[in-house]
C-alpha cells in the first residue's frame, strides 16, 4: 500500500509539474494551487487548473492536451478557432466567446513531447446532454444562431478544411456503397431493410452537398458539433452564455448545424435507443429551438430558412447511414460498449428521419411561423 502511495503521488506530480509548465509557457501569472480532471467528453484530456494570483485573488483555467489521433492537424484546428473566436471578440468585445491564452511567440497552442496543449479561460457554468425544459432548448437555439450571426461577415473560405468531406453526404454514400460491396465482415445481408432504407433517400440526402457546391446557398462558418452540452448555460438564469467545443469549425452550411441541433435536441429518446417505439421527433422542442435559432441570426437567407427542415432531415439520415457503415465495417471509426450499438444508432437515427416525413408538413409551417414572427 505504501508503495501503490508512492507511485500514486509520483503520478500526481508529475501531472502537476507538467500543468505548471504548460500554465508558464502560456504566461499565466501566480501558483498552481490545484487541478482536477474534467471527464465530460471521450476525445482531449482536460483539466480545470486553480492558480493564486499574486494580489491574493484565485482564477481558474481549462488545459487540454489535444487528441492528434483523432484530430490530425491540430495546428490547423486552432488557427480555425483563433481566426474565429478573435473576430467574434473584435466585433463584440463584451460577447462571452471562449478565450485562447497566446505562448510568448504569440502561438495558441504548445507542442513538445508529451502532447500538444491548449489553454482558454473557465467559465462557471452548467450544461445539459438532455433535457425537458423548453426554455433551455430555446436558448440553446439562441446560442448557436447568435454564433452563426456573429460570423455572417467571416469569409468561411479562409478556414482549414480539417476534416475533408465531414457533411459531404454524396460522398458518405459513396462510402456506403463501398462498405455494403465491401462487407468486411459478412453484416450486409442481415441489414437489408436499413440498406434499403438509406438508399431510397440518397437523392434526397445530397440536395444540400449539391446547392452548397452550386453557391445556391451561402458557405458559412459552421461548428458541426451542436449538441446542447456544447453551450454553456447560467446556472440560476439558464441563459447561454458561451457555445464550446469548436475543434470542428470549419466552412460548411448552417443547415448542417441546424440540422444536427435538431437530430440531438428534438429526439425524445437516446441515440442509440433500441426501443423505436420511444423515438420521436418533437415538434414542441423543434419549435422552441428554431425560434432561438432564426431570431437570433435574422442574416439568414429566404433559401436557408426554407430548407431548414431538410437540414434536420439530412443529418439525421447522414448520421444513420454513417453508424450503418460503421456496423458493416466491423466497428472501426464509432466506440461501441456493446455488440450491435452501431446498428441501434442507426435504426434509432433512420427512425426519427421517419418520424420527420410524417411531421414534414407541421415542420414547414412551423419554420414559417418562427420566421415571420
Amino acid at each position: 500500500n505504501t508503495r501503490e502511495r508512492s507511485i500514486f503521488m509520483t503520478v500526481q506530480l508529475s501531472t502537476h509539474e507538467k500543468l505548471e509548465q504548460v500554465c508558464k509557457a502560456f504566461r499565466i501569472q501566480g501558483s498552481l494551487q490545484s487541478y482536477e480532471e474534467i471527464k465530460v467528453g471521450n476525445v482531449n484530456k482536460t483539466y480545470r487548473v486553480n492558480f493564486l494570483q499574486e494580489d491574493g485573488k484565485r482564477k481558474s483555467y481549462i488545459v487540454q492536451a489535444v487528441n492528434t489521433y483523432v484530430f490530425k492537424n491540430p495546428v490547423q484546428v486552432m488557427s480555425n478557432i483563433d481566426l474565429v473566436t478573435e473576430h467574434i471578440h473584435a466585433k463584440a468585445p463584451k460577447k462571452r466567446v471562449l478565450h485562447f491564452h497566446h505562448t510568448a511567440d504569440r502561438k495558441t497552442y504548445l507542442m513538445d513531447d508529451k502532447g500538444f496543449w491548449r489553454l482558454f479561460n473557465y467559465i462557471p457554468s452548467n450544461t445539459y446532454n438532455t433535457t425537458d425544459n423548453l426554455d433551455i432548448i430555446r436558448n440553446a437555439g439562441e446560442a448557436f444562431g447568435q454564433f452563426q450571426m456573429m460570423l455572417s461577415d467571416f469569409d468561411a473560405s479562409s478556414l482549414y478544411e480539417t476534416i475533408p468531406n465531414f457533411h459531404n453526404t454524396p460522398d458518405r454514400c459513396r462510402l456506403f456503397r463501398e462498405a455494403i460491396e465491401r462487407d468486411a465482415v459478412g453484416r450486409a445481408a442481415a441489414v437489408q431493410p436499413e440498406i434499403d432504407f438509406a438508399l431510397a433517400r440518397e437523392a434526397e440526402m445530397s440536395i444540400l452537398q449539391n446547392l452548397l457546391s452550386a453557391g445556391e446557398i451561402p458557405l458559412r462558418v459552421a461548428h458541426n458539433d451542436t449538441k446542447l452540452n456544447n453551450v454553456l448555460l447560467d446556472a440560476k438564469t439558464r441563459k447561454a452564455l458561451c457555445v464550446v467545443d469548436l475543434d470542428t469549425v470549419m466552412p460548411g452550411s448552417s443547415l448542417f448545424d441546424f440540422g444536427d441541433a435538431i437530430r440531438y435536441g428534438a429526439s425524445t429518446a437516446a441515440e442509440d435507443e433500441r426501443d423505436l417505439s420511444k423515438v420521436e421527433m418533437s415538434l414542441e422542442r423543434f419549435r422552441v429551438f428554431t425560434r432561438g435559432y432564426v431570431r437570433a441570426c435574422p442574416n439568414l437567407t429566404a433559401r436557408e430558412l426554407e430548407l431548414l427542415p431538410l437540414g434536420a432531415k439530412t443529418i439525421t439520415l447522414e448520421c444513420g447511414m454513417r453508424f450503418l457503415t460503421d456496423h458493416i465495417d466491423g466497428d472501426l471509426y464509432f466506440a461501441v460498449h456493446r455488440e450491435g450499438q452501431n446498428l441501434d444508432r442507426a435504426r434509432a437515427q433512420f427512425k426519427l428521419a421517419a418520424d420527420m416525413e410524417k411531421k414534414w408538413d407541421d415542420m414547414r409551417r412551423i419554420v414559417a411561423e418562427e420566421t415571420k414572427a
